[in-house]
């Protein structure tokens, strides 16, 4: 039966080649150069290896990695190497190595392994790396130098060296450059240290220490002073990074704030169930995603005039049922809209979950822009960022060139007044604690992409809220941006050695001292209403 069984796979084999066109079978350089790896003895097999290599064939990369992976056989009866798919149990899967086709299972015992040593496993990685420096692609071409940083030998130096000269691209040119400077360090060179001054990755500051530990004075000392260079671009990188989230968290406050400053300045209620609109806004995000399941990025689309539509709706309903009647009594509106706080936040709890709930960031929201090897950018909090602007610019022209705008600036200045002229305050209060709650909703869209979405979210952010208002200048939209922006730039700059707590308090206490001078904050409230 077993040479039954390898007569039936000969001459299937031999049908399959018979069957192939002339130029597969004649032409193909593939298959000579397996052939010559498979009968390589070990002195020979870096050879075999490197004609694989220089040969330019696509399937080259495959045919490396598969060597490494002991998924290289030979059919005994055939020589015929094959592509191990699946070894587990007595009959293995196998595949033509030159053109992918299965050929179906094969007792193991009919088959052997093409031999590895561990040098040569070891060595694999740089030849695959090396193969991946001749993609089309620059960026796999960047990845591939940057992943043989800190891997180079003395016998992948000569094809660097060639790969360099042949490179177009500035950024993969720096990374073998890099590459190649890392090796020579270590062998004691002090150019290279000129090279790896001026990188900042990781790999490279790690041979310079390397380098500063080391038995050569001449070389450490230069090696120190390299590291002192990086040493002030990463301060520099750092600086910009907490910018970076100092402005990510300001976009948030200004969001937060811009419609309560809206609604605080236009009709003086102080709302302590802002922030559950804010709660609101996010929880509309996480519904359009159950119904767009696999879709967040339309989800993401669709909850923002969703989200303001449900938050402004919820804000005419408090206004009309609770507000209204409350107007000039300060304290009980405080008090009536913290109760509503606490109504939806347990509505929330009971309708929904008292679990946070997870939002699913879409994929052109997620991952990083890389500036440099020490600075990236989340992209979740740029367009956070990108969004609370053209919300402001928004606002900014409702207010000023729209009626409702004209309207609502001339109540704020003073109510009397408009009202003589005309005006319908009670229609404007309606529109513009719509308004104010709406953009509250978009806030809690933009927060849905940052953090988790839960009852007690809009707590987080409503003292802060105030703080802007009141720093900013109630009822003023420039003052609420560059407040937002200031205070979360403060905010981050003191955290990493304050402590987030300690920091919130010392920003606290500096707005307390502010409003000592400055009553009316940055940009104080104009007409007969800021007077009286």
């Amino acid at each position: 039966m077993g040479i039954l069984r390898s007569l039936t796979l000969l001459l299937i084999a031999l049908a399959s080649v018979l069957s192939l066109p002339a130029t597969a079978q004649d032409e193909d350089p593939g298959e000579q150069l397996l052939f010559n790896l498979a009968e390589a003895p070990a002195s020979k097999v870096e050879e075999a290896i490197n004609a694989i290599v220089s040969s330019g064939d696509e399937r080259a990369r495959g045919w490396i990695e598969a060597y490494g992976n002991n998924r290289l056989s030979r059919i005994k009866d055939t020589g015929q190497v094959v592509l191990v798919l699946n070894n587990r149990g007595r009959d293995w899967e196998i595949a033509n190595p030159l053109t992918g086709e299965n050929m179906g299972d094969m007792s193991r015992r009919e088959l052997d392994r093409v031999a590895i040593n561990n040098r040569i496993r070891g060595q694999l990685e740089g030849i695959l790396a090396m193969l991946d420096l001749n993609a089309a692609d620059p960026d796999v071409r960047e990845a591939s130098a940057q992943d043989m940083m800190g891997k180079v030998d003395a016998s992948l130096v000569a094809p660097l060296e060639a790969r360099l000269e042949q490179e177009g691209s500035a950024r993969v040119r720096n990374r073998i450059e890099e590459a190649l400077a890392i090796y020579r360090v270590g062998e004691g060179n002090l150019e290279a240290i000129d090279v790896l001054a001026g990188s900042l990755h990781p790999r490279a500051r790690a041979a310079l220490n390397e380098a500063v530990r080391g038995d050569n004075p001449a070389l450490a000392t230069k090696a120190k002073q390299a590291l002192g260079t990086i040493e002030q671009k990463l301060k520099l990188n750092r600086a910009a990074e907490t910018l970076y989230f100092g402005l990510s968290l300001g976009s948030v406050l200004v969001l937060a704030a811009i419609g309560l400053a809206i609604t605080f300045g236009v009709m003086g209620v102080i709302n302590m169930a802002h922030g559950e609109l804010i709660m609101l806004g996010a929880y509309t995000t996480w519904g359009m995603q159950q119904l767009f399941p696999g879709q967040p990025g339309l989800a993401l689309i669709l909850s923002i005039p969703t989200g303001f539509m449900v938050a402004a709706t919820a804000g005419i309903i408090i206004e009309r049922s609770v507000i209204q009647y409350l107007k000039g009594r300060p304290l009980e509106t405080l008090l009536a809209t913290f109760g509503i706080s606490l109504i939806l936040q347990q509505l929330v709890r009971t309708v929904i979950s008292p679990q946070n709930r997870t939002v699913v960031t879409p994929e052109w929201m997620s991952g990083s822009l890389v500036i440099n090897d020490a600075l990236s950018l989340t992209l979740n909090r740029l367009y956070v960022l990108a969004f609370a602007l053209v919300v402001f610019a928004t606002l900014m022209l409702i207010m000023r060139k729209t009626r409702l705008g004209l309207e609502v600036r001339a109540v704020t200045q003073n109510r009397n007044m408009a009202r003589s002229m005309g005006i319908r305050a009670t229609r404007v209060d309606i529109m513009t604690f719509a308004l104010g709650s709406g953009v509250a909703g978009l806030a809690g869209v933009a927060l849905s992409q940052l953090t988790n979405v839960g009852p007690n979210l809009g707590q987080n952010y409503i003292i802060d809220s105030f703080m802007v208002v009141v720093f900013g200048g109630v009822g003023n939209l420039w003052g609420t941006l560059i407040a937002g922006l200031s205070l979360g730039t403060i905010n981050q700059l003191l955290e990493p050695w304050a402590g987030a707590v300690l920091a919130k308090i010392i920003v606290l206490v500096f707005i307390i001292l502010f409003i000592q001078k400055r009553p009316k904050g940055l940009f104080p409230q104009k007409g007969r209403a800021a007077e009286g």
